[in-house]
């Protein structure tokens, strides 16, 4: 009987090996493999999901979910959108369909300028990833999706947020303007990353199209050490960021446990809306609409129960539109606008399913059962458990 004795099997090209073979016991190790689920831990990855809006001149989360632009010192406010990926375009034929984009406003250039987009990523999702992370012979691999208008080298990064906080600093290279280009890179553990199996913060990604000399020095690339507020990247060029109106489109962000990049896991729609609902959670409704059950305690104290398609990451925060209400019953209440609404404050349970929302509001009567109506004109309620 023949037989055929291997450490590994690679591909003709390839640039790693797609099975490895324990020489000891003969066990194998499939090391690229496509059709494996809940390997992104990036939720949103493709853009599908813009609960808030598709375009903002402001900052933080105000567009594409999961994603905010934030920016310090800077002399115009840049625009961020959910924009649509060209047909034809390599994203395009890869199954992306939107991405996130910034688009430059006319900027002086000084040493306190930031302007960046971010992804945090929960603690307990990487510490259960089955990243060995303290070990520098495990690997997680970022992929992701860029096209600017300007050519140039970019600089990203990932950082730890639990114990001593860790930067790992990488570079796109330099860019050709107006093409997509596919960057991946594979980062090793080491001994002294922590991720606490929690749900505050704990590692965040940072794609920074321009920090100002007050952020920036002598930082090594592809390599963890210690975080310095004063040298987060080595100097940026200052290229994209001197040009008006420049623009920088991202889509298809993966980050998955291994050497090797595999193919983006494309989800769908309603299964990206729902993990990001964790985060954000929108309720738009127009005249005659009713959003939830609630309850009148005395005349002016009208109570309503909230449910959330999926538990929250923590007890969200509330936002009301300035647009009128009404607690809807056989005695109707008096309006009100949703801004003038709360959060009742003897909730502590922590991933809530459901809150209750008070507002202190005039013309019902005690005991009543009824609905939140929304009155004339669309509102909204939005509830906010971002990190």
């Amino acid at each position: 009987m023949s037989e055929i004795k291997v450490n590994s099997i690679k591909g003709v090209g390839a640039s790693a090996a797609a099975i490895t073979v324990n020489n000891s016991d003969g066990t194998c190790t499939a090391n690229i493999t496509n059709n494996l689920s809940n390997r992104n831990l990036i939720i949103n990855g493709a853009m599908q999901v813009a609960q808030r809006g598709t375009s903002s001149t402001s900052d933080g989360y105000q567009t594409v979910d999961r994603f905010p632009l934030y920016y310090d010192d800077i002399s115009n406010s840049p625009t961020q959108a959910q924009v649509d990926v060209a047909s034809g375009t390599s994203p395009f034929t890869s199954g992306f369909r939107k991405a996130f984009k910034i688009t430059n406003g006319d900027q002086t250039i000084g040493a306190d300028d930031r302007l960046r987009v971010q992804y945090s990523i929960e603690a307990q999702d990487v510490a259960t990833s089955g990243w060995n992370y303290t070990s520098a012979s495990s690997y997680v691999t970022f992929s992701f999706w860029i096209k600017t208008s300007v050519e140039q080298n970019f600089f990203f990064r990932v950082m730890t947020l639990d114990g001593t906080i860790q930067n790992y600093v990488m570079e796109t290279g330099t860019l050709t303007a107006d093409t997509w280009t596919k960057i991946t890179k594979t980062i090793p553990g080491n001994s002294n990353l922590q991720f606490d199996n929690n749900n505050g913060e704990g590692l965040r990604l940072d794609f920074g199209p321009f920090y100002g000399t007050n952020f920036t020095g002598t930082r090594p690339l592809n390599a963890w050490a210690a975080y310095d507020g004063a040298t987060r990247f080595p100097d940026f060029p200052t290229t994209w960021f001197d040009t008006n109106d420049a623009t920088l489109e991202i889509t298809g962000v993966q980050l998955e446990v291994g050497s090797v990049a595999t193919d983006f896991e494309h989800k769908s729609l309603a299964q990206e809306l729902a993990l990001c609902q964790r985060y954000f959670y929108k309720i738009i409704g127009t005249s005659d609409d009713m959003a939830a059950i609630g309850f009148t305690q005395s005349s002016s104290d009208n109570y309503f129960n909230m449910e959330f398609p999926v538990p929250m990451r923590v007890i969200p925060t509330l936002t009301g539109s300035a647009t009128p209400a009404r607690f809807f019953s056989s005695n109707n209440g008096q309006d009100f606008n949703l801004n003038a609404m709360s959060l009742t404050s003897n909730m502590t349970n922590a991933n809530p399913k459901r809150v209750m929302l008070y507002v202190s509001q005039a013309g019902t009567g005690g005991g009543l059962g009824g609905a939140l109506h929304f009155q004339n004109q669309e509102g909204f309620l939005s509830f906010s458990a971002e990190l």
